[in-house]
């Protein structure tokens, strides 16, 4: 990459990061969290940063982090190398939770607004982890599958370049014991590449 894309990939960081868009309907106000680079291999897509992400300025910054470096077979250190992992929710900023305390979905003015720009100037990554439907639907397209469970037993149909993925929350638990084939197939695929990528 050249140094004006890198300059460019600077600024527009910047921008996003300094965005204001939602913020009337962000019950905790704005604060966009995203990790990148113009080096990072890999890049991670799920929904949108929950409270403690918001707090911290940290993404994956949960029990929801702690299992998902365990599926990529990964560290905290490595998991926050912006050189080597790029991390782009498909919303930037904490949604605020609903009635029964359930994480909102990603408010869909950030993604209108900045995805296409950010793609565009961040390297082509040769793997994106898709975590959870919104992260699915949006680079999938019309090849996604219509709901995460399906999209995810079919994920050897976007190898090498997306491997589709639960979202790493323990209310999934229930869903990882009822399909053990995540465990003993796509969980050694998925390893194996995140190994690879990152030592190249």
């Amino acid at each position: 990459m050249t140094t004006v894309a890198t300059t460019d990939l600077a600024a527009l960081l910047h921008e996003i990061r300094a965005c204001r868009i939602c913020e009337a309907h962000l019950p905790h106000g704005p604060r966009p969290v995203l990790h990148a680079s113009a080096t990072a291999r890999l890049c991670i897509v799920s929904q949108a940063p929950g409270l403690r992400v918001h707090e911290t300025g940290l993404s994956f910054n949960d029990r929801s982090g702690d299992r998902l470096r365990a599926w990529m077979g990964i560290d905290r250190a490595t998991l926050y190398d912006d050189s080597r992992i790029a991390i782009a929710a498909m919303a930037f900023c904490f949604p605020g939770n609903d009635a029964q305390g359930h994480d909102r979905p990603p408010r869909r003015e950030c993604a209108n607004t900045w995805r296409k720009r950010l793609f565009a100037a961040l390297p082509e990554f040769p793997l994106t982890l898709l975590v959870g439907g919104h992260a699915q639907a949006w680079h999938l397209g019309v090849c996604a599958r219509p709901n995460v469970n399906e999209t995810v037993r079919a994920w050897r149909e976007y190898a090498p370049r997306y491997i589709a993925l639960p979202h790493p929350s323990w209310r999934n638990t229930g869903w990882l014991k009822k399909n053990p084939w995540f465990d003993e197939e796509l969980l050694p695929y998925l390893r194996e590449r995140v190994a690879r990528l990152l030592s190249d």
